[in-house]
């Protein structure tokens, strides 16, 4: 049972608990929201619906939270799929799901490789017109959404008046035009190589229509990138600070704008764009090439990038070994289940990214992803040790770390960031 699933479950039983005078609510949720519990050992996923549901139950209040838990447990633990319901603090609900369904979403995510998370929910929402960027960060986060929004079935392009360019991320999930190819390193036909900045006017970064190309874009691929469509009236405008550089004491008296070539040469495509992504858009990225670029488990894009890495060694010397990927299960261990867990909410969190124009969603989400893979890679090791004979678990669990890693390769690809087979 995916995170969509269960929401769809947990919002009939509310209206069946309504229908059947159990609950009486002023208004019924239009959705319901579930996620991975903060801790391990509470379940396989953890709602809050009934506290929302009690501020118009007899005044809301603890006592209420309670009671619309426990109405809503009672009917969740006869529900297809759902093996144990139970009631956390003041009224959360903390669901585990039943072990056959842990394997069927590997095999799901196997059977869909980096495109799992492609889905329609923004089929038929209004295009997304994003205004131009008018410094390196706001153009590289646009071409991000741009491809954000294109994998989850909708329209995204950057508008201007000017006329130039061509309208990008179409219906085509995860942006098959060649401007969105280019957005995720690869030149068009005829193009510049992958890595390519903007050749007129000197920095990518600089104002708005020039700032066309952005870090690690072809410059013909201006349109995905922070390039401009002929659409009348104006573009959203993507609310993120723009790069500041300098001495941090120095900051807020001098800020300096940072072009594209002059990230690249400081920390290459991928950290460059990771650097850019990876904060809040109300937060100052950190540039410093010693954080960004160094191979230890401090560097969050590292610890993400090594994990992908690390997948592809284990099915590698799985090869070796005879020992080949069955996502059968059973998969009953705390690091496993939170594991699936996190892979469960991939494609929630690229559409909360896509909705709210925040690809750092997605990137917080890959570091938590890569984190429980390291930690079932410690507690589950995929593959026999010393003179252990392979078995079934062997090929469980690697089925599973494979389910990991091609949800880190998307993920990454969608951050227009490669995902390397070694490192």
């Amino acid at each position: 049972m995916t995170p969509a699933q269960l929401s769809r479950t947990v919002l009939q039983t509310v209206r069946r608990a309504v229908e059947a005078d159990e609950l009486r609510v002023a208004v019924l949720p239009e959705r319901v929201k579930v996620q991975t519990p903060p801790r391990a050992g509470c379940g396989d996923y953890a709602t809050n619906v009934a506290l929302q549901l009690a501020r118009g139950v007899d005044g809301g209040g603890p006592a209420a939270a309670l009671r619309v838990a426990e109405v809503l447990r009672r009917r969740l633990v006869g529900e297809p799929g759902i093996a144990r319901v139970e009631i956390a603090g003041p009224g959360f609900l903390n669901i585990t799901v039943k072990a056959g369904g842990h394997a069927q979403l590997v095999r799901n995510v196997l059977e869909r490789g980096e495109v799992y998370g492609r889905s329609d929910a923004l089929a038929g929402d209004p295009a997304v017109r994003l205004a131009p960027g008018r410094d390196v960060r706001a153009a590289v986060v646009g071409a991000a959404v741009v491809r954000l929004v294109a994998f989850c079935g909708g329209e995204a392009l950057v508008v201007s008046g000017d006329g130039g360019g061509e309208a990008s991320g179409g219906g085509a999930a995860g942006g098959g035009g060649p401007q969105a190819r280019a957005a995720v390193g690869e030149a068009p036909e005829g193009g510049a190589a992958a890595g390519a900045v903007a050749p007129e006017g000197g920095a990518a970064g600089g104002e708005a229509p020039g700032a066309r190309a952005v870090v690690g874009e072809a410059p013909q691929a201006r349109a995905a990138a922070g390039g401009v469509a002929p659409e009348d009236g104006p573009g959203e405008v993507l609310a993120v600070r723009p790069v500041e550089d300098g001495p941090r004491e120095l900051l807020s008296v001098r800020p300096v704008n940072v072009s594209a070539p002059e990230l690249l040469a400081r920390l290459g495509t991928d950290a460059a764009r990771w650097a850019l992504l990876r904060p809040a858009a109300h937060d100052l990225p950190d540039l410093d090439p010693r954080r960004l670029l160094a191979q230890r488990e401090s560097n969050p894009l590292f610890r993400v990038r090594y994990a992908h890495a690390r997948v592809r060694a284990l099915v590698r010397n799985g090869r070796q070994l005879g020992v080949h990927s069955s996502p059968d299960g059973p998969y009953r261990h705390p690091a496993e289940v939170a594991l699936i867990a996190t892979l469960a909410d991939h494609p929630r969190l690229i559409e909360s990214a896509a909705r709210h124009r925040a690809p750092d969603r997605l990137a917080r989400h890959l570091e938590a992803v890569a984190d429980a893979f390291f930690r079932f890679h410690d507690a589950c090791p995929p593959l026999p040790c010393g003179e252990e004979k392979p078995m079934a678990a062997h090929r469980s669990r690697l089925a599973l770390a494979e389910a990991a890693g091609a949800v880190l390769a998307g993920g990454l690809h969608l951050l227009g960031i490669s995902a390397p087979e070694h490192l």
